[in-house]
């Protein structure tokens, strides 16, 4: 019995840095608090905080000259952004949360991961919260205890709450793209068994989400992921895919009504497109006049809603209509142009644009060139990291940062740049198998 034991608390040590980063991810598990601070969003700060000690404490250098590059670039455009800001406090405040969501937590992230093995348990919690989030909203899609949509509570949004319906379609759509790319990959073949029925299961909650944007995203997403892969295994997995689509909607008739509604929907944007796409649409239109009128800085850090009504139309209506999930009829100020890209571009111009859309088209290439002609051990972690930027850069087009979930976000861009700028794995792991000639067999379980 001792023997069998041991090696917990051995694996619990080689574990713990990255442990700080399992417990944002853990901690979006926690109902959702109206008006106050996120325990998910305080622990990334606090993370922020560990990993800077750990720096100074044993002398490291902070990151790779590359990675202090791409990952620095966005500073720049938020700096110039800030000071255009309509007042101070609106301008740090919006500082703040840039600079946590796409500088602070994912390069502490990269810190705290040290090899694959930390990278899977870490893309392994994304898997865990998106099965759970998912399991409350299967449940309220079939109770109708969810959001309220088409008049019914139908709407699964997890534990995010009807004020954040594409909190839980985001979490849940991440951990599918997770899964997918742990169950292509080269791991063990539990391993890949079970990421594939995770995979699969995560399917129906993304579908009762209603995210027309979650949707698009993660079947992009998953296409890139099993092209990557190989094609042959790509037209195994996509049949098997379709095969589960058939039997949950066509055979147990699973919402296929609203869902068929919904997908055609996404179809009719331009001939018979409902309020939500015309206000998407005029947004977006507002965002790009204030660009216009101010090209290269924008009109400052949280400026889009004192700036959306002088340049938006009178289609655009007084607010998005939220109901149920233990929320009473209310309606949500348009605060958004529901488009990262152009949020970026209307609050922080062309220079702010091109300085965080570049790090993510760096990262984009660096993981993508680290990825091609790589067949064995590490595949997984190719998949999953090149996955996950695919999907935030899909889905940013049909949303942006806010809310409870955008923690998340920061989270897959520290996964996705550990992998894209960690530079050779074995040259960072070497310090750890030399002081502890139990690392190798650790980071092989």
């Amino acid at each position: 019995m001792t023997h069998a034991l041991t090696p917990l608390p051995r694996r619990a040590a080689a574990a713990a840095p990255v442990l700080p980063a399992v417990a944002v991810v853990a901690l979006l598990v926690l109902p959702v608090t109206p008006g106050g601070a996120e325990p998910a969003d305080v622990v990334s700060g606090l993370m922020v905080v560990y990993c800077v000690t750990r720096l100074l404490r044993e002398r490291r250098r902070p990151l790779p000259p590359t990675a202090a590059v791409v990952l620095g670039l966005p500073v720049v455009g938020l700096t110039l952004a800030a000071m255009g800001a309509s007042s101070p406090e609106a301008g740090l405040s919006g500082l703040g949360r840039y600079l946590q969501v796409f500088v602070l937590v994912p390069a502490a992230v990269l810190l705290l991961i040290r090899d694959r093995g930390d990278f899977r348990l870490l893309a392994w919690s994304f898997v865990g919260l998106a099965l759970w989030q998912g399991a409350i909203g299967v449940h309220q899609f079939v109770t109708r205890t969810g959001a309220s949509y088409q008049g019914a509570d139908i709407r699964a949004v997890g534990t995010f709450g009807a004020q954040d319906v594409m909190g839980m379609a985001e979490a849940v759509a991440l951990g599918l793209v997770c899964a997918v790319g742990i169950a292509l990959g080269r791991a063990s073949v539990r391993q890949r068994a079970v990421g594939a029925g995770c995979a699969l299961a995560l399917l129906a909650p993304l579908a009762v989400s209603f995210s027309r944007g979650a949707w698009i995203a993660t079947a992009v997403t998953c296409a890139v992921q099993l092209v990557l892969a190989g094609l042959r295994r790509a037209l195994k997995v996509a049949a098997a895919v379709a095969a589960v689509g058939v039997i949950l909607v066509g055979g147990f008739g699973v919402g296929s009504a609203l869902l068929q509604q919904r997908i055609d929907s996404i179809a009719q944007v331009t001939d018979a497109p409902d309020q939500s796409v015309v206000d998407r649409y005029t947004l977006w239109a507002s965002a790009t006049g204030m660009w216009r009128q101010h090209p290269l800085t924008g009109v400052g850090l949280k400026g889009f809603p004192e700036y959306r009504d002088g340049h938006a139309t009178l289609a655009l209506s007084s607010g998005a209509e939220i109901a149920g999930a233990g929320v009473s009829y209310r309606r949500q100020a348009l605060l958004s142009p529901h488009n990262m890209y152009l949020l970026v571009l209307s609050e922080q111009g062309l220079i702010g644009l091109l300085a965080l859309a570049g790090g993510w088209l760096a990262l984009l290439v660096c993981g993508l060139r680290r990825l091609i002609g790589r067949r064995g051990p590490g595949l997984d972690c190719a998949l999953v990291a090149c996955g996950l930027l695919v999907w935030l850069l899909t889905d940013f087009v049909y949303g942006d940062i806010g809310g409870p979930s955008t923690v998340l976000t920061a989270m897959g861009l520290g996964l996705v740049a550990w992998w894209a700028l960690a530079g050779d794995e074995r040259a960072r792991t070497a310090p750890r198998a030399a002081a502890d000639p139990r690392f190798e067999e650790v980071v092989a379980r």
